[in-house]
């Protein structure tokens, strides 16, 4: 088998062949100054480097190391750079570690100790890219915008994948910022319409008298200012998915127009009088609750039936169990590449995440971890960057001891591979048990 690839940047020729010896159970490159360092990067892509601070031309500072460790990090972010410095270096090793190195060890060098780190390392390296590939894999699938470890969400997924295929009407009902949007572009990506328009319109951000322009379009000098002729957004999606988002806001009147279009399958544009046919797949979307809005006379009963053919119900991101934690990583690895940055979660920001309500759903996360990633000072985020409170103690008043163990069991290993980010090794050492073990539990609560 090909040997993993390492990279020594050292310029005392002693200490090379020293490190040499000592690590020969990788395919060692050689780097005695900045330049021979960046030429290996970028040919051979090593996933490890070990680097000494002090290098030339001015190796009893740490000048040119530093700067070397900023141009290696932003060719190469996924790399683990391991520094090498002298006893009275501990603040550069900090400086170092703040900017994105994976560790340090001090000289003079104990090369059982440098071979482990450096194992573990190329480890790291390894788990990291196939969560990346995975993650593209997901992103590469209809329903890859969508993360979840949740029971309710899988088979609501899989109830997407189900009624994608039909020409019914779907109607998304969920709490601002759960998804809605993404299970609506997921319906479209399954459907036989997926190489037409997704075409997708909000009714609680436009205005009540621009909406019927907006929806059915407008013909030429239809009002003032209508200076030319505009299709509408219905016509717009002709072949494709039309997506209303916040039905529930939408007039009355405006109302009566859309159930005939519904009906009929035509539309007039304002101003207009010709009817023009249009072939489009509807979903809707509303945090409302239509049924009490239809009891009020705030939403049409007819409307409402007709786009209520199949209702598919998003739970909040608070009952959703392990999701915080799993989302929060997710989101966390885009921002900071993103921003060129190497964070991690401090325990207790993870156990903040998992206690909140997160009442703004995903969408409240996603700017949570986006404030943290730009607040965090050192190489963790704390809880003091999310601008949350500390987690506190929750009480399971479940009192059937079999199920109450089996919940707790579940809780417990959804929270676990969430924090660990999917890691099914780091979540057996953090649950105390073996793989084979957590591979049975997972299989015995249908957890993939």
């Amino acid at each position: 088998m090909t040997r993993k690839k390492l990279l020594l940047v050292e310029d005392d020729p002693g200490l090379q062949r020293q490190l040499k010896w000592g690590l020969d159970a990788y395919d060692v490159l050689l780097a005695g100054n900045p330049e021979q360092a960046m030429t290996h990067l970028r040919r051979h892509q090593p996933a490890v480097v070990t680097m000494d601070l002090g290098l030339p031309p001015a190796p009893d500072s740490a000048t040119v190391g530093l700067a070397l460790l900023a141009d290696m990090l932003a060719a190469a972010p996924e790399t683990k750079i391991i520094v090498l410095s002298g006893n009275r270096d501990r603040a550069n090793v900090l400086k170092a570690i703040a900017m994105g190195a994976y560790d340090f060890q001090q000289k003079p060098v104990e090369l059982d100790t440098l071979h482990l780190m450096v194992e573990r390392a190329f480890f790291l390296h390894a788990v990291q890219a196939e969560h990346r590939r995975m993650l593209q894999i997901e992103q590469d699938s209809p329903l890859g915008g969508l993360i979840s470890r949740d029971a309710g969400m899988l088979k609501l997924c899989r109830d997407v994948e189900k009624v994608a295929p039909s020409a019914a009407s779907v109607m998304l009902l969920g709490e601002s910022g759960c998804g809605k949007e993404v299970l609506a572009r997921s319906l479209h990506s399954l459907s036989a319409r997926r190489r037409k328009a997704f075409v997708a319109i909000n009714c609680a951000a436009i205005p009540e008298q621009l909406l019927e322009s907006e929806l059915f379009g407008h013909e030429k000098g239809a009002f003032t200012g209508a200076g030319r002729q505009i299709p509408g957004k219905i016509e717009l999606a002709h072949g494709g998915t039309f997506f209303l988002d916040e039905i529930g806001d939408m007039a009355l009147p405006l109302q009566a127009k859309l159930l005939r279009f519904l009906q009929e399958r035509v539309i007039e544009r304002v101003g207009g009088r010709q009817e023009i046919p249009v072939d489009v797949r509807v979903v809707c979307a509303t945090h409302r609750n239509l049924k009490e809005q239809v009891a009020q006379g705030a939403f049409r009963e007819d409307l409402y039936y007709r786009l209520s053919e199949i209702v598919l119900d998003i739970p909040p991101l608070r009952e959703r169990c392990g999701d915080a934690p799993l989302l929060a990583h997710h989101f966390k690895n885009r921002c900071c590449a993103t921003a060129r940055r190497h964070l991690q979660f401090h325990p207790q920001a993870l156990a903040a995440i998992e206690a909140h309500d997160w009442p703004g759903n995903v969408r409240e996360l996603e700017n949570c971890i986006r404030r943290a990633v730009i607040m965090a000072e050192g190489p963790l985020i704390m809880v003091e960057d999310l601008g949350l409170q500390p987690a506190c103690a929750a009480v399971n008043d479940n009192v059937n001891l079999r199920q109450a163990r089996d919940a707790a069991e579940y809780r417990v290993m959804v929270k676990a591979l969430g924090r660990v980010d999917g890691n099914i090794l780091r979540a057996a050492e953090l649950l105390g048990v073996s793989r084979p073990t957590l591979y049975d539990l997972m299989s015995h609560h249908g957890i993939r």
